[in-house]
């Protein structure tokens, strides 16, 4: 989507920003990273960053890039909750059917109760994550010190004195969901300091244990850092990098 005059236009979704022409991601969302290229001019409302244009920059510029920004927020949000709903009705379906079969005769059924219903507790809390609204204000967090409970057997390569800005709940539910998506125990987590932000890569476990369903990975993470932490998910073969902004 361009703007009114034919410009390009960015727009932000969480902590990144979204090419409404091409559909293209960038990120983070910091007026000293502009997309590649050259001509780009950021969009501020009351001093926060809202898009870039390679066009002339203007308030209503800025407040279209904004909206826009909201509606994908939005729908991005409104998807995943559907999604994740329909996976766990459909578990608690599965469980409801093992257990009438196991009571009318079927008891070899019974075995699969427990393991059932383990997948139901985990649905239902990836639910209720994504449709969190938090009330925590960001503050400073030692990432190393959170992911080692967050984590616990991971392979962390952060320095100790790396402080990220973000609520430390969400950050705390974003990081075990990333370790999970990446495999589990074995993943290494690796950070630098890059600018005003941390970077901190998920190297998939040599070993990795497959998640409950694919939207317990990628998207929900995404929710959780973009949307709530404000920070920006990059993805690539066999690794994901976590953008949180340094405090």
């Amino acid at each position: 989507m361009a703007t009114s005059t034919g410009t390009v236009l960015w727009a932000r979704v969480g902590g990144g920003f979204v090419n409404l022409e091409t559909g293209a991601a960038h990120g983070p969302a910091d007026p000293a990273l502009p997309p590649a290229g050259e001509g780009w001019s950021p969009l501020l409302i009351g001093g926060r960053l809202v898009g870039w244009t390679d066009g002339q920059p203007s308030p209503a510029v800025a407040r279209q890039a904004a909206e826009q920004g909201e509606r994908l927020a939005a729908e991005r949000r409104g998807v995943l909750l559907g999604r994740l709903g329909h996976k766990l009705r459909s578990a608690v379906l599965s469980l409801q059917e093992s257990a009438r079969q196991a009571a009318f005769g079927r008891p070899e059924l019974l075995e699969k109760l427990y393991e059932q219903a383990q997948e139901v507790g985990r649905r239902a809390a990836a639910l209720e994550a994504a449709a969190l609204d938090p009330k925590d204000l960001a503050r400073g967090v030692v990432i190393a010190a959170m992911i080692r409970s967050a984590a616990p057997e991971a392979v962390i390569e952060i320095p100790p004195e790396a402080v990220v800005r973000a609520p430390e709940p969400v950050l705390f539910e974003a990081i075990n969901r990333a370790y999970e998506w990446m495999g589990g125990p074995g993943t290494r987590l690796q950070g630098q300091r890059v600018g005003d932000w941390w970077r901190i890569e998920f190297v998939s476990s040599p070993d990795p244990q497959p998640i409950a369903a694919a939207e317990l990975g990628e998207p929900l993470v995404r929710l959780l850092i973009d949307s709530h932490c404000q920070g920006w998910v990059q993805t690539q073969h066999g690794s994901a990098v976590v953008w949180l902004a340094a405090a």
